[in-house]
């Protein structure tokens, strides 16, 4: 799926209830042949999202202008940054650096959460 299709994705219902605790990968569920995203928080700092990826879906390349933390929060996923691939597990996290193309390439399905720090400047 091409990254510009993520962004248009319908979000599941507003943001988590602030200050009650919840399951992080209770979050969001898998729909067949899809991939499903959640907004956690939104500010214009920042985001993360919670997202669910159907066996043999991922994310084209992009670049970023901005530093994304990505974590795997249930099965595994080959993270590929700046043509390194890295495989992540359940509980592994990555920082993908602002200005290095990346992609997701399934192992299966998975879950992920994704936080995106909008820093006011950019690194060179």
């Amino acid at each position: 799926m091409d990254t510009n299709e993520l962004e248009k994705l319908p979000n599941l219902g507003k943001e988590i209830e602030k200050g009650k605790a919840h399951i992080v990968v209770e979050l969001i569920e898998y729909e067949h042949n899809s991939i499903v995203s959640k907004s956690i928080m939104k500010r214009a700092t920042g985001a993360i999202d919670a997202m669910s990826f159907a066996s043999g879906e991922g994310l084209n390349e992009k670049i970023s202008p901005f530093d994304t933390y990505a974590q795997i929060i249930d099965g595994s996923a080959n993270m590929i940054i700046d043509g390194k691939s890295t495989m992540l597990e359940t509980g592994q996290g990555i920082i993908i650096p602002a200005h290095k193309p990346s992609h997701i390439k399934p192992n299966g399905r998975f879950k992920m959460i994704l936080t995106v720090i909008k820093s006011g400047y950019e690194d060179v």
